[in-house]
């Protein structure tokens, strides 16, 4: 059926579909290669997946957008989201690896209680991560790792020592994307202008009186970006966040207009989108110190 999506809730489910043996129900590390072949379908997960691809051999849809991957390229998935592409009868054999986990498994973790510092879980568009050949060996060597303790007969050490080597691959991951954001430091720099330029024509017109300041989901929107990794990279080229670097941009712009003695702190605070001139106020003293009337009187 067109436009079908395959809930796979378990991971016993998926290695079925795989043809591949379960030695836990609660993680999975596959190697793609040795798994049955398949068809395309676009499918949603109720664990989380990280896949290191090996080949291009289909454009997979991630949403509803091309996902950025290649060889050598990793891919990380929340439970909830949704990958592949339509079934076009096409039958192929994956080649690659897949790490799979199911939330139970962290709870009461070292790694459940920072499950949310691996925001690349939440990348969206042109965002895999794409690793070196030695980059690779270190994953593939993790992946080893984990599935050398799966083999292992179970015992009251398995849940911790398999997180704790799920961990240190998402650690590695971290690493290897601070790499990538540096080497890609050209293609980032062009996004900030952007980001920049398109802060600057949101403020300057009617749209920010109409709709209010720009939040961080929009601007990522506007660039093509998940905010999740439109976040990082902010982060990473500026030193604030994006919802920071927001809030200096208008705080710039409400210091400019301060200087116009014709307008009204109220006026300026309407124009630039605040529901009630107390709110500009309070954002306006805890970035500059300052009340708007004080700054100015400071510097007229």
């Amino acid at each position: 059926m067109e436009n079908q999506i395959l809930n796979i809730q378990t991971i016993t489910e998926y290695n079925d579909m795989l043809g591949i043996e379960t030695m836990h129900p609660l993680v999975s590390v596959i190697d793609l290669s040795k798994s049955r072949p398949m068809k395309h379908l676009r499918h949603t997960f109720g664990f989380y997946a990280v896949y290191l691809k090996n080949e291009r051999n289909c454009d997979i849809i991630y949403g509803r957008q091309p996902y950025d991957y290649q060889k050598g390229s990793v891919i990380c998935l929340a439970p909830g989201q949704i990958i592949g592409i339509e079934d076009t009868g096409e039958i192929f054999q994956p080649q690659g690896w897949a790490l799979l986990f199911h939330p139970d498994l962290i709870r009461g973790t070292s790694l459940g209680n920072i499950m949310k510092e691996y925001s690349f879980f939440s990348y969206e568009v042109n965002e895999a991560l794409h690793l070196s050949e030695h980059e690779r060996k270190i994953f593939i060597d993790c992946l080893e790792k984990i599935q050398e303790e799966l083999s292992h007969s179970i015992d009251k050490l398995s849940k911790r020592l398999i997180s704790k080597n799920i961990e240190l691959l998402l650690d590695y991951c971290l690493r290897f994307y601070e790499r990538q954001f540096i080497t890609r430091e050209s293609s980032n720099r062009d996004i900030i202008v952007r980001f920049e330029r398109l802060l600057d024509d949101y403020i300057n017109s009617d749209k920010i009186q109409q709709n209010g300041i720009p939040n961080v989901k929009f601007c990522a929107g506007e660039l093509c970006l998940s905010p999740n990794y439109f976040g990082d990279l902010v982060k990473k080229e500026i030193g604030k966040n994006a919802q920071e670097y927001i809030r200096y941009k208008v705080i710039e712009v409400v210091k400019e207009r301060i200087l116009y003695p014709e307008k009204s702190i109220s006026e300026i605070a309407y124009e630039l989108g605040f529901q009630y001139p107390q709110h500009m106020t309070r954002m306006f003293k805890k970035e500059v110190g300052c009340t708007p009337y004080e700054y100015r009187l400071k510097i007229g």
